[in-house]
């Protein structure tokens, strides 16, 4: 019996949460049984590519523009199934879902679709083309428990959901103090000065506005502390025109757009987030991974990670500001940030680790890919 043939089909391979997972599960994949093939849209996008190259992946770009043309790239997607006998597709984010779930009515090809945000947060047109199209599938694989129940409540499927929990390499992922001191001395900061920061997309739900706004107020009674924001997106002018009106220029470092994080991370000593909305994000999985204790609000499957006084504190969505106390009692109390820090990398290792959501996901592709490549229609 051969490989079973895995194509993932994602709109872009930039630095985003749905998209580190590829060549981090690819990492950890059975590639004796295993064969992983990855389509994307946005040549513009492909931070990674070589990761997913270096790990095995096969790489394919089909540029298209807009989702229009994305959308009429169907017809290579096929002959590209054909050329290369797929015996599965697993699509990611909503327009791979529809090009995919339209190969699937047209070849039969078992087609999983992997949700990592709530219905309710996607655009008027996005949330009912979803709708419309979600049962011409397979499968649904939800990121969080808050994600699966956004799907029954908003689509009431006819076909399978399952919960997934993101994951992250916990080998890879460990707190590297060199790494972290020589970024340190690269950024001016001091080692004894408290770090926070955060990696995010530059988009409106991650808040960075908002952001930029707790960590003044905790600067004005924590002077001393500095903060990091890695990172890109469309905001980009917004946010630098917030750091610039609030005074902090100095203190808070813009690293732009990395492709490697693990330095970063290992110099930071508060992670914090003000998201409005959240699947369950990775780079949280990353930083709680590499002992960095949480302050965040209680967005998505945010809530379903970090356990309030355990492994970080929670404020409520719209009381993100109740993160100005919570980050200030960190700092005043290094016993307890040191802890909290410590069950973060814990609470990962035992529940959220990329191993365990490797195997959770190689039990479906089994599973689906039980379908003979003898009974799809390539036309």
């Amino acid at each position: 019996m051969g490989k079973i043939k895995i194509l993932h089909i994602i709109k872009s391979l930039g630095r985003g949460g749905a998209e580190t997972l590829l060549p981090e599960s690819l990492k950890l994949h059975d590639k004796a049984a295993f064969e992983f093939h990855y389509i994307y849209f946005l040549p513009w996008k492909d931070q990674m590519v070589s990761e997913i190259q270096d790990a095995g992946g096969i790489v394919t770009c089909l540029e298209a523009k807009d989702n229009i043309k994305l959308m009429l790239q169907a017809g290579k997607v096929i002959r590209y199934c054909r050329e290369y006998k797929i015996d599965l597709i697993h699509c990611h984010l909503p327009w791979a879902g529809f090009l995919g779930r339209w190969v699937h009515k047209r070849t039969g090809i078992p087609v999983l679709y992997t949700e990592h945000n709530k219905q309710e947060r996607y655009h008027r047109i996005t949330y009912t083309l979803n709708k419309f199209s979600f049962n011409k599938q397979s499968l649904a694989i939800a990121v969080s428990d808050d994600v699966k129940e956004s799907i029954m409540q908003n689509i009431s499927p006819s076909i399978p959901v399952r919960t997934i929990l993101n994951g992250v390499n916990t080998e890879s992922y460990k707190r590297d103090t060199d790494a972290g001191l020589d970024l340190r001395k690269e950024l001016k900061i001091t080692e004894k000065a408290p770090v926070i920061g955060t990696i995010a997309v530059f988009r409106f739900q991650k808040r960075l506005v908002e952001w930029l706004k707790v960590f003044k107020e905790v600067h004005q009674t924590k002077p001393e502390v500095r903060g990091v924001i890695v990172g890109d997106g469309p905001l980009k002018e917004e946010i630098l025109a917030e750091r610039q009106r609030l005074g902090l220029e100095e203190v808070v470092h813009m690293a732009g757009l990395q492709t490697e994080v693990r330095p970063y991370l290992s110099a930071m000593d508060i992670y914090m987030m003000t998201s409005s909305f959240e699947g369950l994000p990775i780079a949280l999985l990353e930083a709680m991974s590499m002992e960095c204790a949480i302050a965040s609000t209680r967005a998505g499957g945010i809530g379903e990670v970090i356990r309030n006084e355990q492994e970080g504190l929670l404020a409520n969505v719209d009381e993100w500001i109740n993160l100005v106390p919570a980050v200030t009692s960190m700092l005043e109390n290094e016993g307890h940030l040191k802890d909290l820090a410590k069950n973060a990398r814990e609470r990962v290792v035992k529940s959220f680790s990329m191993k365990r959501m490797v195997n959770d996901l190689e039990s479906i592709y089994y599973e689906f890919s039980s379908v003979k490549k003898k009974d799809f229609i390539y036309s």
